[in-house]
């Protein structure tokens, strides 16, 4: 049978999309929504096996927003051709060179920062802190040193607000056109330099790998868009939430539970990028529901990660809670090839050094703390006192 219909109102949707998905997930699990043109998948476990489906939940979308906007990146790409561009990158990504290449870096640019705010009696968490540490760690990674950390946060808004652009705004399009063209020309910039003194930034893996140029351009451009939003949202949010649930905070400092589950638990609670796009590559039938070759289909990680029956308290942050199952990073070959680096930025460094350095930080009575976004979901401000 065709997918049942579910109208949403896409304002609503976006200031908080939770109830909307809770009761799809009771109601009709897997739907159609007319207002983004998409069959909506909403059950961790539904998500968890079609993921994996390459064949049918196909990943590569030549006319979709990404692969129009972004060109043709991995992950945008399956099979033979998803894992090679994968695998050359991953030099820049291990676990290995993530300890013994980044991790200093990542604590010496931390410290920079929390040494300058140190002088401040309030600071919004969003704009000073975390988005100049995800940058900052960005410029690093890409090897795109020459860029200003502003410019790396408002490339990646620009492309992150353009792929999720379903609604067609002219306006949107328009900044996100603007920003990758800036960053081909910061990329032009740097290739030389590299090409002469290669590192292990993924601009110079890339350019002693046997990829195209368009390829190494566009994956670069994939990093700048994932890496700086998914970070900058998972730093500022697990601040606000810890900082809200005074319990959680309690249990931290004790040491009973990691940094490392805080990040986890907050990436299943609230996750950073809700929503992965799939195009359906043949007639395929699917717990009674017919899917169609060429419909757009949308995995819905939001939704999964507070699937009731997989998680004991599904809408609220405990951090003793179970993540085993959690998908916040995904299920299948597209499982965030950054992961590591997330992790070592967020619950490594950029969290336990903020609260090191500032153990009596509090919300601030002057606040607009508030979330948005469905697709990619974080805090647009959290003003705080520092001492």
């Amino acid at each position: 049978m065709k997918p049942p219909a579910y109208d949403i109102d896409l304002v609503e949707f976006s200031k908080d999309p939770y109830p909307f998905l809770k009761e799809m997930r009771a109601k009709v699990p897997i739907c159609y929504v007319p207002q983004l043109d998409a069959v909506l998948l909403n059950k961790r476990d539904d998500i968890f096996i079609c993921e994996k489906n390459i064949e049918v939940f196909a990943s590569s979308q030549p006319g979709g927003l990404m692969t129009v906007l972004m060109g043709e990146n991995m992950m945008r790409k399956d099979g033979d051709a998803h894992m090679h561009e994968r695998k050359a990158i991953f030099p820049t990504i291990s676990p290995k060179t993530v300890a013994n290449q980044w991790q200093q870096q990542f604590e010496t640019l931390a410290d920079e920062i929390l040494d300058e705010l140190f002088k401040q009696n309030e600071m919004d968490v969003v704009a000073d802190y975390a988005m100049r540490l995800s940058s900052g760690a960005l410029k690093i990674v890409t090897g795109l040193m020459q860029a200003d950390w502003w410019d790396m946060d408002r490339w990646s808004q620009s492309m992150i607000d353009g792929i999720a652009n379903y609604a067609g705004d002219k306006e949107i399009e328009k900044r996100c056109n603007t920003a990758t063209a800036e960053i081909d020309a910061a990329i032009t910039e740097r290739m030389e330099a590299l090409k002469r003194g290669p590192d292990q930034s993924m601009l110079s893996v890339l350019l002693g790998s046997d990829l195209p140029e368009s390829s190494i351009r566009a994956n670069i451009k994939l990093a700048i868009s994932g890496g700086q939003n998914e970070q900058r949202d998972a730093i500022a949010g697990c601040v606000w939430a810890l900082l809200e649930h005074s319990d959680q905070m309690d249990i931290v400092r004790s040491k009973t539970i990691g940094w490392m589950q805080v990040f986890e638990e907050y990436s299943r609670w609230m996750a950073p990028i809700g929503m992965s796009p799939r195009r359906i590559n043949e007639d395929f039938t699917y717990n009674n529901i017919d899917f169609i070759e060429g419909q757009r289909a949308f995995l819905m990680f939001g939704s999964a990660n507070r699937d009731e029956d997989c998680f004991a308290k599904p809408d609220i942050f405990d951090i003793r809670q179970d993540t085993a199952k959690s998908i916040a990073f995904g299920a299948g070959p597209h499982f965030c090839a950054g992961a590591w680096i997330s992790r070592a930025l967020v619950a490594g460094v950029g969290l336990p050094k903020l609260f090191e350095k500032f153990p009596d930080i509090k919300i601030s009575g002057q606040n607009d703390s508030r979330f948005s976004g469905w697709a990619f979901r974080g805090l647009n401000q959290l003003r705080v006192d520092l001492h």
